[in-house]
């Protein structure tokens, strides 16, 4: 559960009845189904020209993901990630063939085929770099949806001032029913700039922090399958993948990094055990392990 949602769906039931009753008022004095009809009902016709019934469905369906705290899945891909460069190096890239069926995520298995297909580095980016475009486009289609709600509803809003003060000037010899169109007039515009700043828009502006956090771990498995492929040291794949992480703030404690171990003279036998330089300890000439086919003169 997304307590920051929970939380601000509170913050705003109570500003907006709090207020209220400083001013001295109630909640029936708000409630107006006449200016309800009008912002709502506009808003949701405007929504329905603006967009396909798939994108309108794929809205409605991933209204449940601002309830739901997204699990922090970086972490645990980098670990996947380190130790396949590990078993590539040990074993050859062929022998992760046998985790493909064992990958839930789609796009990180197409990518980890394309490299134990033989695909150069360079073509395997061009190939999933076009999926990735596209995931981008159509994964913010939700938040584009509420955006947009939030766009019209204020206009809604004014929309039904205009009717509510249409209906007061047809009434101006009636001073009985004056009272009613005013009300419509100052409720529909409340609804209208409250509906859009309290509701649509921040579910958008959610809507796409969840989807920037998904495209950012098909980046992770990307860049770490093209890192395997590449045969870099497992370590600067650690590292690089860790660096793409930064600004995001982790669900728990965050490893770091120790650039020591890039400098140990990794034999067959230790490539299963990395080691690191106790503090202290000059550090060798350092071997570029990111380039192993370069001969070092």
């Amino acid at each position: 559960m997304d307590k920051t949602t929970i939380i601000g769906l509170l913050l705003v039931a109570l500003v907006v009845v709090g207020g209220q009753y400083l001013e001295g008022g109630s909640l029936a004095m708000i409630f107006q189904v006449t200016a309800a009809v009008i912002v709502l009902g506009g808003t949701l016709g405007a929504i329905c020209l603006s967009f396909p019934p798939a994108h309108l469905l794929v809205a409605c369906r991933s209204l449940s993901q601002i309830f739901v705290e997204p699990k922090d899945e970086a972490d645990p891909l980098i670990d996947q990630i380190t130790e396949f460069a590990y078993r590539s190096r040990r074993e050859g890239i062929l022998s992760l063939e046998s985790e493909l069926d064992n990958l839930s995520d789609d796009f990180f298995r197409r990518t980890l085929q394309l490299a134990v297909d033989g695909l150069e580095p360079e073509m395997i980016r061009e190939i999933m770099e076009i999926e990735l475009r596209q995931l981008r486009d159509s994964g913010s289609v939700p938040a584009r949806v509420f955006e947009s709600a939030g766009g019209y509803a204020p206009t809604m809003g004014i929309l039904g001032a205009v009717f509510g003060l249409i209906q007061v000037m047809n009434y101006l010899t009636e001073p009985s029913k004056l009272g009613p169109g005013i009300a419509v007039a100052f409720v529909a515009t409340v609804y209208g700039v409250g509906s859009a700043n309290l509701l649509f828009l921040p579910i958008a502006h959610k809507l796409q922090l969840r989807h920037q956090r998904q495209l950012l771990h098909k980046e992770l498995a990307l860049e770490g399958v093209l890192g395997v492929s590449a045969g870099v040291h497992p370590r600067l794949i650690e590292e690089r993948l860790i660096g793409l992480l930064a600004g995001w703030p982790p669900s728990g404690k965050r490893r770091t990094f120790s650039t020591a171990s890039l400098f140990v003279d990794h034999t067959p036998a230790d490539l299963q055990v990395e080691q690191t330089l106790p503090p202290g300890t000059p550090n060798p000439e350092p071997v570029d392990y990111a380039t192993p086919n370069v001969t070092q003169s």
